[in-house]
């Protein structure tokens, strides 16, 4: 019979210390039973869905009963929320009354469908925000807003902050993305779980056999990006940099997408990327085979991530923490996890882009030496340990009538 487990804190002991280690035990000894219930809108498909299911498993090894919970929705109700999200992030939105009717109504359907008797609600991003409208509140409710916040549409944030401020405090991923708000405001960056499938160490024969399958040619070096299919990733420019570094070059581009649940633009882009293709530019859609993801990043010369906006990228941490260097977008969480030039490199154009796919390409000296550097970056701040101690320390900030003490 399988014995099954889950990561248990002390696996954490050869990364980050047994002092660390027996910190985050004691702390959470605190909050033994403390039930936890996390809403959002997608089970896979995105790094907030990996962060939620590492985390609540994390939080449930330490003792706390956290539970997540994914909210249904009709086509109508994504493609709403997809647009709300470009919004929040600067894009332009035709906020119509029957768009606020669907909005509203299928959050009012999901509150009807799920009990809550916890000791803390925490409702992720703007898909089910309005649940806090349909519950008598017996305890802190705390959004965690996991998207890019610096310049949302005046018109949307105005719509949403009707029920932003009911909560009793907000999340934010970056310092720049606090906004106007009534509840108080924390800094919590992202983290990746070390253990997880996509960033555990693979064997070579794991590795060869996974880009093997997807027909992956590893004659010349891989440049990759993996992200959704989306505006904000910039894979056009991608596509466009990598052009550009091959008349220097010769290496081979994946870019490597999913189509969330919860975001239907995807495959139109998609499909408009598959007219690049050649047989040095791959566009693969296999981006839920966390394994491949694994293989991709590890076997890589150089990991891009070109975000236009970014909320955070956990796909940065992701790939510095096998030791490949990154070369991101000057936006967004982006510049809190790379420090350009000693861990990587900062980019804000397709140029730049270009110049520093050959830069890496031409000297495996400099790709080491930042890879290295990259991965000892995740471990001292980008690590789920990290995170789950963040949330420890907010819970044991409340006061008995749900306010936070600083």
């Amino acid at each position: 019979m399988a014995r099954y487990r889950i990561t248990q804190i002390e696996d954490y002991e050869p990364l980050i210390g047994s002092e660390k280690v027996e910190r985050i035990r004691e702390k959470a000894g605190k909050f033994k039973d403390l039930r936890v219930a996390n809403f959002n809108s997608t089970y896979y498909g995105g790094g907030v869905a990996e962060m939620i299911s590492s985390l609540t498993l994390l939080m449930n090894s330490l003792g706390l009963r956290s539970e997540w919970r994914v909210i249904q929705g009709t086509a109508d109700f994504f493609s709403i929320t997809k647009k709300m999200h470009n919004a929040l992030q600067g894009g332009e939105i035709d906020l119509s009354a029957i768009k606020k009717e669907i909005y509203e109504q299928v959050i009012y359907e999901n509150s009807v469908r799920n009990f809550l008797e916890h000791d803390f609600v925490i409702v992720h991003d703007p898909h089910p925000l309005p649940f806090i409208e349909h519950y008598e509140k017996k305890c802190p409710w705390i959004w965690r807003c996991h998207i890019d916040l610096s310049r949302p549409d005046a018109e949307m944030w105005k719509y949403l902050r009707h029920w932003i401020d009911k909560y009793d405090a907000v999340i934010v991923s970056c310092p720049e993305y606090k906004q106007e708000m009534k509840p108080p405001q924390r800094v919590f960056m992202p983290a990746i779980n070390p253990f997880s499938i996509k960033n555990r160490e693979l064997g070579d024969d794991e590795i060869h056999e996974r880009l093997a399958h997807y027909k992956i040619p590893t004659d010349l070096p891989l440049v990759v990006q993996i992200s959704r299919f989306d505006p904000w990733k910039d894979p056009e420019g991608v596509v466009e940099a990598f052009k550009r570094a091959r008349k220097e070059v010769d290496a081979t581009l994946v870019l490597l997408g999913n189509f969330a649940t919860d975001d239907p633009e995807g495959r139109e882009i998609f499909e408009s990327l598959c007219a690049c293709q050649d047989e040095r530019i791959l566009i693969l859609t296999s981006g839920d085979d966390t394994a491949l993801v694994n293989a991709l990043q590890t076997r890589a010369a150089v990991v891009l991530q070109k975000s236009l906006r970014e909320g955070f990228g956990l796909t940065v941490a992701e790939a510095m923490w096998k030791g490949t260097p990154v070369i991101g977008g000057n936006v967004g969480g982006i510049r809190y996890q790379i420090e350009n030039g000693v861990n990587g490199f900062l980019v804000s154009s397709v140029e730049e882009a270009a110049e520093c796919i050959v830069r890496l390409l031409k000297d495996e000296k400099l790709r080491d030496e930042i890879g290295q550097k990259a991965r000892e970056a995740v471990r001292e701040k980008f690590l789920l340990t990290r995170y789950v101690e963040q949330y420890l320390d907010l819970f044991a900030a409340f006061d008995e009538d749900f306010r936070l003490q600083e």
